[in-house]
């Protein structure tokens, strides 16, 4: 049976505030996919995968590089920065991996600067207690520059003249905007006539080269970056990346219609994490939050920042399945919660009493919610070594039924593990 839709896409998205574990399951379905994109977000996002006892960290490139046989490519709606780019490239290689021939970049893909870096923790600093937490990556500002019809795309890099007089330009700018800052405009200049000859063997029309693997029948997989709650229109805005993590950036990144799109599977963690600012009902500040931050190792792969932690949301997974439509869901780290008596899933929220019809939009509401939770038994048992749903205990099987109820979408996946093979996999 094909894991993967047979006639269009397969994409998976994060459902939650990100690092759900999407790369586990992307690894998994890449298994089978010919072809793997990413369509939007940077070197922001970030995700460990498994193999054996190697573990592999990407944080731009497409986890189906794992796989020796799969493409890689990186679409439009991406912003890249070369220099991370080819670090995490030779970083993958240096572990064996071998990506020669397998890695492709839209043309049409805006690029990030190490100025955009420089001008993101300007723009923290202005902020002030209103810091929304960013990564400090440079993805902001290159989203800014994008949308302000002031940035630069990889094909400008092979207009030596057009890419100097745009680049002094931008600089200028960010100076005007936020003051001198020390940058060798000139260095930067002549570095990228050299990373353009790096890059060259790279850049492809995504575009095209997407319809044409489609129309000959074969499987894409799309990774989404980040996480539906962390969308520039539909997350918890400001406290969000810049790009669309709803599936429709899918479409805008990589320049395919929504008729292609078949299977969309959603990617929830067993509880609900969030890294940086902005209101979070579920968090639990005790020793509820702390265990699932030790057990479940709780650090960001890209900026090793602790993930505030708390219960399943399932007024966040509805909101999510609203606006992305899943057609199954992967439940990952079911194992974290293997030591709790008893498990709690936020099924409600109240303000001054009245119950809220679907997840607001004003973050000030949202910090006064009161959140009605159901109660449900655990497990206390180790499920690390199950490997099909009959096996897991009934307590941690009620747990995923009630989760299917409560969001209305099968599960499809079960992550019981760190290791590349400690999924589930529930016949739908």
């Amino acid at each position: 049976m094909s894991i993967l839709a047979r006639d269009g896409i397969t994409v998976v998205l994060g459902s939650q505030w990100g690092d759900e574990g999407k790369g586990k399951l992307a690894d998994i379905l890449c298994g089978e996919a010919e072809v793997c994109a990413r369509c939007q977000g940077g070197n922001n996002a970030g995700h460990t995968i498994v193999v054996g006892k190697q573990k592999y960290d990407f944080h731009m490139l497409p986890s189906g590089l794992v796989n020796p046989k799969c493409i890689a490519i990186v679409g439009t709606g991406v912003v890249v920065h070369l220099p991370s780019l080819f670090q995490e490239l030779e970083n993958l290689e240096a572990k064996g991996l071998d990506c020669d021939g397998r890695l492709f970049i839209s043309d049409r893909a805006h690029l990030v600067f190490d100025f955009h870096q420089t001008v993101d923790g300007l723009k923290e600093v202005e902020l002030g207690r209103g810091s929304i937490g960013t990564t400090k990556k440079g993805i902001g500002p290159a989203y800014s520059s994008k949308a302000s019809r002031s940035g630069l795309r990889v094909h400008h890099l092979y207009n030596e003249e057009e890419f100097s007089a745009k680049f002094r330009t931008m600089v200028s700018n960010k100076m005007k905007r936020y003051g001198i800052f020390d940058y060798d405009v000139e260095g930067e200049i002549e570095r990228y006539k050299q990373l353009a000859k790096r890059l060259k063997p790279f850049v492809i029309d995504s575009v095209l080269y997407l319809h044409e693997a489609l129309k000959q029948g074969k499987k894409v997989l799309v990774e989404g970056a980040n996480a539906l709650m962390l969308d520039l229109d539909y997350g918890t805005y400001p406290y969000v990346t810049s790009s669309s993590t709803a599936v429709g950036g899918l479409c805008t990144g990589l320049g395919v219609p929504p008729t292609k799109v078949k299977k969309i599977i959603g990617v929830v963690k067993a509880y609900t994490t969030r890294v940086g600012g902005g209101p979070f009902p579920t968090e639990q500040l005790n020793e509820i939050g702390e265990t699932l931050q030790t057990v479940g190792a709780e650090y960001g792969v890209t900026t090793g920042r602790k993930r505030r932690c708390g219960w399943l949301d399932a007024v966040v997974l509805q909101y999510s399945h609203m606006i992305n439509g899943y057609t199954s869901l992967n439940v990952t780290k079911l194992d974290i919660l293997d030591q709790f008596p008893v498990i709690k899933i936020a099924v409600a929220y109240k303000l001054d009493g009245k119950p809220l019809p679907s997840f607001p939009a004003d973050l000030e509401v949202l910090e006064r919610v009161e959140v009605e939770y159901i109660e449900m038994p655990g497990w206390q048992t180790d499920i690390s070594a199950c490997r099909t749903f009959s096996e897991l205990p009934p307590n941690a099987q009620a747990y995923i039924r009630k989760i299917e109820e409560l969001v209305g979408v099968p599960v499809e996946w079960i992550g019981v593990g760190v290791a590349r093979d400690a999924m589930i996999r529930v016949n739908v």
